[in-house]
């Protein structure tokens, strides 16, 4: 098995340009509230952007990006940048498989205090209407979102192996957190929800193993 010889801390913060919905469980009942709520974290009730999302995404992105992708589904696994950076899942068919290199935490809510004002606790309601093609009836439901100018902290850890390539690895992560940013995260994005800029980020944390650790 490969040694690890190396972590790569990234460190900074996602900055919300357009509302956020990323679903959460509809716990109760809420009459004349929204029907759909967000997810957040049950002890303080705050809002955060699950690091499943965030990493989901980004890879998605990186398979469109470089054609390793078709109607959603991956057309290969080996060889691929985004397996290289992401993991490959085991198959019995051969022994290629191998843990993701990247580390995504949840992204934690940083600015509360900012969110103070709004018709929700930190959040927003918008009311969607859908229309039927055939009988123009209207649809309404309600979204609760996490307003634009909202800020989560983010941390992402980039592992390397011996004899792996770091500065592939790093602009493979590099061009999908551009690639997000010209996406979007969570639900409803065709619709101007989840637009995110990575914003206040730090130089990276080396930690060489052995060593640091």
């Amino acid at each position: 098995m490969a040694k690890l010889v190396k972590k790569i801390i990234y460190t900074g913060e996602i900055k919300l340009i357009t509302g956020l919905h990323i679903g959460g469980t509809n716990a109760a009942l809420n009459i004349g509230g929204p029907d759909k709520f967000v997810i957040r974290n049950p002890i303080n009730k705050l809002p955060y952007i699950p690091g499943s999302s965030l990493k989901g995404k980004m890879r998605a992105l990186i398979e469109l990006a470089y054609g390793e992708a078709e109607n959603g589904q991956p057309t290969k696994r080996l060889g691929t940048r985004a397996g290289e950076l992401f993991g490959i899942a085991a198959d019995t068919k051969d022994n290629n498989c191998h843990p993701s290199r990247l580390i995504v935490r949840d992204a934690e809510l940083c600015n509360p205090e900012e969110l103070v004002d709004t018709d929700l606790l930190y959040t927003e309601s918008k009311t969607e209407v859908s229309i039927d093609r055939i009988t123009s009836k209207a649809n309404p439901r309600t979204f609760e979102r996490v307003p634009a100018g909202a800020k989560f902290s983010y941390q992402m850890i980039l592992n390397v192996f011996e004899g792996e390539d770091e500065q592939k690895l790093r602009e493979t992560l590099a061009k999908a957190k551009r690639l997000l940013e010209n996406d979007y995260v969570g639900g409803q994005g065709s619709r101007g929800y989840g637009q995110i800029k990575f914003v206040n980020e730090k130089e990276p944390q080396v930690i060489n193993i052995p060593g640091d650790l």
